[in-house]
């Protein structure tokens, strides 16, 4: 028998609104008694006595067992969770930020209190990835999972590749549809990729790790010569995070721009989809692919940890009790393809080996090996404007 849930949710945007269009179309022995909101002015589509700005509200109600936290401010976020589950309620978030970040402290926090944080709404929208890596890929030697974990970069690059938009154009019709912030950076830039793929990271490999230590070079320097080369090569570009496992028990993490052939299970991956490829030992290869933006995508993700909660469901995080440990390292070598404009920006940066070189009137650029230490060692001379830097698949 399933226990009922009183819940207390912070947030009513996009993904809250989806969240409670869901719950009220079913009888799931759920019940939400309040909402904390920051604009207390803004007119509501429920009645006027759900709503507070009061945290307390929820947080000392001895009736809340269940707390669902739907906000942007990461470190508000964490204040809330880490209270929520320090007072016996559970947790259900979708702030990749917030997890990421403060993991390690949060599993600790449920683990003295005997309370559970879930999050498959914080990882790639629809797709149950989180769940998966935990429930079925537990014993399983994984030695890759990547992707495309970033439903607004990747609508930009469909529209660039598909329907020969430029870059301007397809950021601001992805802004007007609500899958691209007023600031973009998070997503054109790879830093909501990083954070999804800290959290993939601890599940598939056992292993905590700060996202600032992760490399993210995203789309935002992409220009039309990049958009040249690709085509001539019959390439797509997607902006790809990437965890593997190599040699040693060592695990490289990093997002980047990738070259791939258009046979390439990814390149099909378009608009605010997301996929995700995971190559096991065992298992082979698998796909998921899902929506990965938007209100009722994201909020069934939540609802389903929601849902899970009645049973008193959480993560056992095994990888991390292994003793098999695995180790986080940036001393790994692949190809890529670099556009330059300053000569002098290319002598200072060591390529492992140089297979092609190409010089026109309007840009440069250099096909070769690098070390991804080198690449996080000169990110910001690599990264400035004019550059832009692309692993070939």
């Amino acid at each position: 028998m399933s226990k009922k849930l009183t819940i207390g949710m912070f947030g009513f945007g996009v993904v809250g609104q989806g969240l409670y269009d869901i719950i009220k179309t079913k009888n799931l022995n759920l019940e939400i008694k309040k909402f904390v909101i920051k604009n207390a002015d803004k007119k509501r589509t429920l009645p006027a006595e759900l709503f507070t700005t009061d945290p307390n509200a929820i947080l000392d109600d001895p009736e809340i067992n269940t707390v669902v936290e739907l906000i942007d401010d990461a470190e508000a976020a964490f204040e809330i969770t880490k209270r929520a589950l320090t007072s016996g309620k559970n947790v259900v978030s979708a702030n990749k930020k917030m997890i990421a970040t403060h993991l390690e402290e949060l599993i600790n926090i449920q683990n003295q209190h005997g309370t559970s944080l879930l999050y498959e709404g914080a990882v790639c929208g629809s797709i149950p990835i989180i769940r998966n890596l935990e429930e079925y890929y537990d014993n399983e030697l994984l030695h890759s999972v990547s992707g495309i974990f970033n439903g607004s970069s990747n609508y930009i690059l469909s529209k660039i590749f598909n329907e020969n938009q430029n870059y301007d154009v397809a950021l601001k019709k992805a802004q007007d549809l609500g899958f691209a912030e007023t600031d973009p950076t998070l997503d054109v830039g790879g830093f909501d990729p990083k954070f999804k793929l800290a959290i993939v990271a601890s599940h598939a490999y056992g292993i905590y790790i700060n996202p600032d230590e992760i490399l993210n070079l995203g789309i935002d320097k992409l220009g039309n010569a990049d958009i040249r080369y690709a085509r001539e090569k019959n390439f797509k570009i997607k902006l790809i995070p990437l965890a593997k496992e190599i040699e040693n028990h060592r695990v490289v993490l990093y997002v980047l721009p990738k070259f791939i052939g258009k046979d390439h299970i990814l390149a099909n991956v378009e608009n605010e989809y997301n996929g995700v490829l995971v190559k096991a030992a065992f298992a082979d290869e698998q796909f998921f692919l899902g929506k990965g933006a938007g209100g009722h995508p994201t909020g069934s993700a939540v609802l389903s940890d929601i849902t899970a909660l009645r049973y008193d469901y959480k993560y056992e995080y095994k990888k991390h009790l292994e003793s098999q440990q695995v180790t986080y390292s940036t001393d790994y070598t692949f190809k890529v393809y670099f556009r330059y404009e300053d000569e002098d920006v290319l002598e200072n940066i060591q390529f492992s080996s140089i297979s092609e070189r190409f010089y026109s009137d309007d840009h440069k650029y250099v096909i070769g090996t690098i070390n991804l230490q080198e690449i996080i060692d000169k990110r910001d001379l690599i990264h400035q404007d004019g550059n832009f830097l692309a692993e070939i698949l």
